[in-house]
Parts: structure tokens; sequence; C-alpha cells
């Protein structure tokens, strides 16, 4: 797998393409797109082709023409730029501390140091500087949808409680995958017989097994979701209109129903697999029972002294002493130290993954050895553990999210077409796409 195919689950926002800046073009760089007062230049549109090209590259026939898929590809493009220009407006800023811990995050992620992710990023063809720039969009753009949400999507406990009864009564979660042709509001007779027409042609292409769903999707679809095969993910019943939910109760999994009509325009939908909602909740954590001994770094106690006492404090717990009176006589954690250092019933991450490492890696009655974390100093002495059930908390936590990601999606939609709508969008696509014709939208 080439690198730019790792990266791509990381930067899927913007097609996981670095976005090129004007400083730093060819002379002879052209305009794909005017987007209000920023441009997509075609050395943008480029990268961005490439890198979904190389996505595909097992599997070619799924694209569609070249000319389609540079359309699906600067319309993403375009949306990048409308976001980050209104983050911009309401104050998102990504700061150069900020960006480098993304950069660094990424490489990690690739297994790989900053510098070499330099490298594969310079033998890919992608600039350093062209790459920063698109984590650095992608991170704002991840931002004004966090702003969003939080300013506009609210889940009550209500609607948590109607999510698990519906679920109690099904007891199915349905992975869906569905393709979507528009039609605009208020419809004519004649633009709803053209989508008519397209739908019921894809539908043949697919049951004639001349393209599987997932290359009609990507090649057809007018969803956000074409590009990924029109792949929706997993679904509870809440979260899928009520005559859809209908349909799915009698599919099998890889069946297709459709074409359907609904408020978006016609749809085809498939059900990829079901699983048992229960089971997908279900979840049970390690907890621990635990005391410590906390010895603080401080501006009169440095590094040095404080591992020495801490140091010393194990060799007096190795030699016989009870943790409690230890705990009691020397720890510096003011929380704890009257109970002996106890510290109750605790997940494994509660205090951070180095604590909940080290309490794991010694047996019941076991006392770790010295350890530091950002509060100093620690030694562990772990007195029991047990395995609870959050099978309940996990359900209402998992209802929340998704009830939430189905709102957020429909409003963030909704308020991309708004920008998009306001927006002065010019495409000059060039001789590949559309000639030299140049098409003008500051409403569509």
């Amino acid at each position: 797998m080439s690198f730019r195919l790792l990266l791509a689950g990381l930067l899927a926002t913007v097609v996981a393409a670095p976005l090129a800046r004007a400083q730093s073009l060819q002379p002879l760089d052209r305009i794909a797109a005017i987007v209000n007062e920023d441009v997509v230049l075609q050395s943008e549109l480029d990268r961005a082709v490439q890198n979904v090209t190389s996505q595909y590259a097992d599997r070619p026939g799924q694209l569609p023409p070249r000319a389609v898929l540079e359309r699906q590809v600067l319309e993403r493009l375009v949306l990048v730029k409308l976001q980050v220009a209104r983050a911009a407006e309401t104050g998102i800023r990504v700061n150069d501390q900020e960006l480098n811990a993304a950069v660094a995050s990424v490489a990690q992620q690739n297994g790989a140091t900053v510098e070499q992710l330099r490298q594969r990023l310079e033998s890919d063809g992608m600039s350093f500087a062209d790459f920063r720039a698109s984590l650095r969009d992608e991170i704002v753009v991840q931002r004004l949808r966090q702003s969003f949400a939080q300013s506009r999507i609210q889940v009550s406990e209500g609607e948590v409680d109607a999510a698990l009864a519906a679920q109690a009564s099904s007891g199915v979660q349905y992975h869906l995958a569905h393709i979507l042709v528009g039609l605009p509001e208020g419809a004519t007779a004649e633009q709803i017989a053209t989508g008519q027409q397209k739908i019921d042609g894809v539908k043949g292409l697919v049951d004639r097994g001349e393209l599987d769903f997932a290359a009609a999707a990507v090649r057809y679809s007018d969803a956000p979701t074409a590009l990924e095969g029109g792949d929706l993910g997993w679904r509870s019943v809440d979260e899928i209109p009520t005559a859809f939910a209908n349909l799915l109760k009698d599919m099998t999994p890889g069946q297709i129903v459709g074409p359907l009509r609904g408020p978006s325009g016609f749809q085809l939908l498939k059900l990829v697999e079901t699983r048992d909602a229960a089971q997908a909740a279900a979840r049970t954590v390690t907890e621990y029972n635990a005391r410590h001994i906390l010895v603080r770094v401080t501006e009169v106690q440095d590094a040095a002294a404080a591992k020495a006492k801490i140091d010393t404090l194990r060799a007096r717990i190795a030699g016989g002493a009870d943790f409690v009176e230890v705990a009691r006589e020397s720890s510096e954690d003011a929380n704890s130290r009257g109970d002996g250092g106890d510290l109750g019933w605790f997940p494994a991450d509660a205090y951070g993954p180095a604590f909940g490492q080290q309490v794991a890696s010694v047996a019941d009655g076991g006392v770790t050895s010295p350890f530091r974390t950002d509060a100093g100093w620690h030694i562990v002495q772990r007195v029991a553990s047990r395995q609870t059930d959050v099978t309940n908390a996990n359900q209402r936590a998992q209802i929340r999210e998704t009830i939430g990601r189905r709102k957020l999606e429909d409003e963030y939609n909704r308020y991309l077409q708004e920008l998009r709508g306001e927006a002065y969008v010019s495409f000059r696509s060039g001789d590949r796409a559309e000639g030299d014709r140049a098409e003008n939208s500051s409403g569509s």
C-alpha cells in the first residue's frame, strides 16, 4: 500500500490531498475555480484527483470518467474553501504549536518520524508545506463542525429513552449504503422525470452486474458519501426514516431496494450487513482497587531529590513496612494520604495511561516499582481487581452519540448548502473537463 493510501484515512475531510498555496505555485498554474475571494488552483485539483485515483488503484473500474471525477472533487475543494473562510470569520484558528502536534500525530500513526513523513511525502510528489496547509485546513474544518454541533445540536434524555426502547424492540443495527439522484427543491415535472430515468438506469446497471453498488455510487450518486461508495455506516432503527426501516425488516444482507422517492430525490438503498444491537453495545471494563504514595517534583524538591525519596520509601515497603502506614507518613497526595493512599475503585485510564499500565502490570497485592507521571513519582499497591459491566451506560452513550451524529449530519449538510448557495463560485475547469467554458454560480 502506498503512503498516499495510508494517509487518505487521516485526511478524509479534504480527500486527503494537500491543498497548494499560491505562493508555492509555478507561474503557469491555472485557476480551476474562483470561490468568493479565494481560488482553487488546477494543481490543487490535480493532486486531489490523483489521490482519489490512487485509493482506487486496485479497482479503477469503480471510478467515473475523469471529467465527472474532477467535478466531484472540485465541489469538495470548494466546500473546504468556504468552511475555512467561515471559520476564519468566527475566530477559529490553528496555531503553529497545534499544527506541529497534529503533524507529529500523523507521522506516529504511519509509523514514522516527522522527518520520515516529510521524505515520504516528497517522494510521493507532495511538498511538506502543502501537506501542513492541508492538515491545518482539515483541523479548522473539524473545529468549525464541532462549534456548530455545540451551538445547535442538543440530545435530550427523553430522546435517548425513546431510542433505547426502539432498540430493545428491534434488537438490530443495520450497515447501509445508498445512491442518491438529487432533485432540487420545487422540482419540475421534467426534472423529476429526468431523475427517475437516471436512477432507473443506475439500478439497471447494478442489477445486470455491470457495476457493483459501490462503483455505481462513486460514479453516479449525488450524495456527500459518493466517493466512499455510498457507505452510510451502522444505523439503529431510530436513525432510519420510518419508510426505509419498514423495508429493512424484510431484507437480507446484500439486497438492494428502490428506487425510493425521498425529500432529497430518488434513492437506492443497500443492506450491507446486520448485527445485534445489544451485543454491539455490551462492554465490560477492568476496574482496580489500589493505594498509592506520591512524591511531587517542585521548585524546592527537584526530580533527583523526589526520585531518591520514592526509592527510599519503596525500599522500606520491600523490607516489610506497612504500605498504609508509609503512605500516611510520607505521601504528598493530600487527598488520599489520610486514608493510607486509598484510591478506591477506578478504571484503568482514570489517572492516565502510565498509571493504568503500572497498576495492570502487578498482581493483586503487588507493589509497583517507582514510576513518573506529570504529578510526580509514584509507587502503587494493587489491592484487588474486578470486571464491571458498563453496558447500560455504554448503550446510552452510544445512542446519544448516534442521535447527535444524525442531527449534526442533517443540520450541517443544510448549513453547507447555505454556504454554497450564498457563495460566488466560478468554475474554470479547462479543456479536460468542460473546454474553455466557465460556469458561474451565485446561488447553486
